[in-house]
């Protein structure tokens, strides 16, 4: 049956549930608050209330009731609308009381009643139900003889899992796996009490049972855990299965259990296990960083299956330590790319400063196959190794010189840049230039002081290539600050033309608001008119994306309204204005609707302003009538005037003031003044339903308000 809820219950409900998120339900009531508390409750059960007002009452009850509740929430036990309601506080109220209630319950209960009596008795773990439960193993009802074999198993002393062991053996088919439930239930109490020979007693009868598999994979989990290191042999049985899936509970139990036995049975059973297994297997030992055999792994790494190797190469990035970095380099300098590529990747991934401490050592001896690697690894690993990165860059094979700029480019210190800064603008071997300049941009943009880099980066400006500045250029907008953004727009007023296409279209992206004075001054001065385009575009990119004031905005458009050269760009500074509606924006929609050219569009948008604006004050009103508003086919429907209930019929009055236009002007700006006061003292509103262009629209306005009617979608 469904609860009826009113609306002041579905309240009540909302705000319980939003106190329990909030903690409002909480243990610090004092006594006095609680029992007062739970007196008003009881008062809700025993009225007339509904049944929704008393399920909340028995809710509350679990925080504030004690035995007093008891006798009135155990009659609740039978009615279908209340009951889990009312075992929701009978599980947690102390003392006995509700225990016995309880008891009593199942000797008159059947059905979905019944079982949810017995689960409650579960919970309780109540020792005097055993017998009762006991009992009902045998109920023609199999979910009552499930539930009880279930809440046999969360009592689980002595008595309760004699019960359940003697049913395992005679348990109807479709009861077996509840009682076997509970059997694996009574195994792990005796197993967290420290009685493990019995637990495994139990688990084996369950493990050996004709049950449903999960009970037998839960079952054979236990023994394992409750013979301790003797358990070894158990799992290891499991692991050379050809059930798939007690391989797998062996393998999630192998990672449960302590001691390095299991460590040294899971490396013996590595070679012999089949590829797919063997990968899994090595997972499993990685999960046991403490004890992992790390030989067994680094074995596996070496050579075999390729599946196997990777899923060694790894495990070695997570569990592995300096020890394991020979083999890994090995592996790294393989043909094979996807073992190379694991390699690489276990090396980053080695913890340990003794790691890098080794890397170092190696690149003080290098030999030409690991060499390329152990480069690699400064930069991936961010070691500090400067010198032996700065001394490769003088080597003969391509790749190493590679190796050592890319590791440069991540890990090269502020004072070392100018190492860099010189192999982009005078590279020894012109085939680096590509791989020299890509470190470079990814060490100056990591720079702490990017004015200072901006400031090597000019500087070196000045003495490059030609063809070298443009590059020079990309990265100071990459590394940006004020410092850059100065250099790109020197360059761009320049008259080397590279460096005015590369420096404008820098600017043009640039991500700060500091740049659009410097975009201004572009769009005005630029050598060329592409260039006073693109700035005047740059500056407008601004304007429209940026987070500013409202007055900011409206300056920055005033401007590019000034600057602008033809009609396109004047649009495109409306076309912003018509997006931020302010006064500011007003204004400059306003001036915008001077120039001939633009004036339709610049009418239009502050049409779309006004209407946009919350409050049309005087000043508002003055802007609009200055300039007018675009005009239209206008049919005023119906017009009213007042508050409530209280309306007055100004139809006739707004008929005779509206015109071609979506402005209204009345005879006077005080409302009352043109339509009478219906309502003397009070805040009225005019309403207005009309057509435009044969479209319907209808619209509110405030006392004494701008009558600016919106367009209808």
């Amino acid at each position: 049956m469904q609860l009826k809820l009113t609306n002041r219950t579905i309240v009540f409900l909302f705000a319980f549930f939003c106190g329990l998120g909030t903690g409002v339900l909480r243990a610090a009531d004092n006594a006095a608050d609680s029992t007062q508390r739970e007196k008003e409750l009881i008062a809700v059960l025993r009225s007339d209330a509904p049944a929704a007002e008393k399920a909340l009452a028995c809710k509350h009850l679990a925080v504030h009731g004690s035995s007093a509740a008891v006798a009135d929430l155990a009659p609740l036990l039978s009615n279908e609308q209340l009951a889990s309601w009312a075992r929701i506080p009978l599980e947690v109220i102390p003392g006995p009381a509700a225990d016995e209630a309880l008891r009593k319950a199942i000797d008159n209960l059947n059905g979905n009643l019944l079982v949810g009596a017995i689960n409650s008795i579960g919970v309780r773990r109540d020792a005097a139900a055993v017998g009762a439960l006991a009992a009902r193993l045998k109920h023609e009802d199999v979910e009552v003889a499930s539930a009880s074999a279930v809440a046999l198993g969360r009592i689980g002393n002595d008595a309760a899992s004699g019960a359940l062991r003697a049913a395992l053996k005679t348990a109807d088919a479709k009861v077996r796996s509840a009682v076997a439930e509970g059997c694996v239930l009574c195994a792990e109490q005796r197993l967290l009490g420290g009685r493990q020979a019995e637990a495994a007693d139990i688990y084996d009868e369950v493990r050996k049972s004709d049950v449903p598999k999960q009970r037998v994979l839960e079952a054979m989990r236990g023994a394992i855990l409750a013979r301790g290191k003797d358990g070894v042999e158990l799992l290891v049985e499991q692991l050379r299965s050809r059930d798939k899936l007690l391989f797998q509970i062996a393998l999630g139990t192998a990672r449960e259990m302590a001691g390095d036995q299991i460590d040294k049975a899971l490396a013996d059973e590595l070679p012999k296990a089949k590829p797919e297994r063997a990968a899994l297997l090595i997972a499993a030992m990685a999960d046991r960083k403490e004890t992992v055999q790390l030989p067994a792994i680094l074995k596996a790494a070496a050579d075999g299956d390729k599946a196997v190797r990777m899923a060694a190469l790894q495990a070695l990035g997570r569990v592995g330590n300096a020890s394991c970095l020979a083999a890994l380099l090995e592996v790294a300098t393989q043909e094979d790319a996807d073992l190379a590529q694991a390699a690489k990747g276990a090396l980053t991934d080695l913890t340990g400063d003794a790691v890098n401490q080794e890397i170092i050592a190696r690149l003080a001896k290098p030999d030409g196959k690991s060499y390329p690697v152990l480069l690699q690894l400064v930069g991936s690993r961010r070691v500090a190794a400067e010198s032996a990165l700065i001394k490769a860059l003088d080597h003969a094979d391509k790749n190493i010189r590679s190796a050592a700029l890319v590791s440069l480019g991540a890990t090269v210190s502020a004072d070392k840049l100018p190492v860099l800064i010189g192999q982009v603008v005078s590279p020894k071997n012109a085939a680096d230039s590509a791989v020299a300049q890509k470190a470079l941009k990814e060490a100056c943009v990591r720079m702490p002081d990017r004015d200072a880099c901006a400031d090597l980066l000019s500087a070196a400006m000045a003495k490059a290539p030609a063809g070298t500045k443009p590059v020079l250029l990309e990265i100071l907008g990459a590394v940006g600050g004020g410092n850059a953004l100065k250099s790109i727009a020197a360059s761009a007023k320049s008259n080397d033309p590279q460096l005015q296409d590369t420096g404008s279209r820098l600017l043009g992206e640039w991500m700060t608001i500091d740049a659009a004075p410097v975009l201004l001054d572009l769009a005005k001065t630029a050598p060329g008119e592409k260039y006073q385009v693109r700035a005047l575009r740059g500056y407008l990119r601004i304007a429209r994306q940026f987070v500013m004031a409202d007055a900011q905005r409206a300056e920055m458009c005033e401007k590019a309204l000034d600057a602008a050269r033809n009609s396109t760009e004047q649009k495109l500074v409306v076309e912003i204005l018509k997006r931020y509606p302010s006064v500011d924006t007003l204004k400059v929609a306003v001036k915008a609707a001077q120039i001939q050219e633009v004036k339709e569009e610049a009418v239009q948008a502050a049409t779309v302003i006004a209407q946009k604006l919350t409050t049309k004050s005087d000043a508002v009103r003055e802007l609009i009538e200055k300039i007018g508003v675009a005009k239209v086919k206008l049919e005023i429907v119906k017009a009213e005037y007042g508050a409530g209930s209280t309306l007055k019929d100004v139809t006739a009055i707004v008929k005779k003031n509206a015109g071609d236009s979506l402005l209204i002007a009345l005879d006077s700006p005080s409302f009352n003044t043109s339509f009478g006061d219906p309502t003397p003292g009070v805040t009225k509103q005019l309403k207005i339903q009309f057509k435009v262009n044969g479209k319907s629209g209808e619209a509110a306005f405030n006392e004494n308000e701008l009558i600016l009617l919106p367009m209808p979608k």
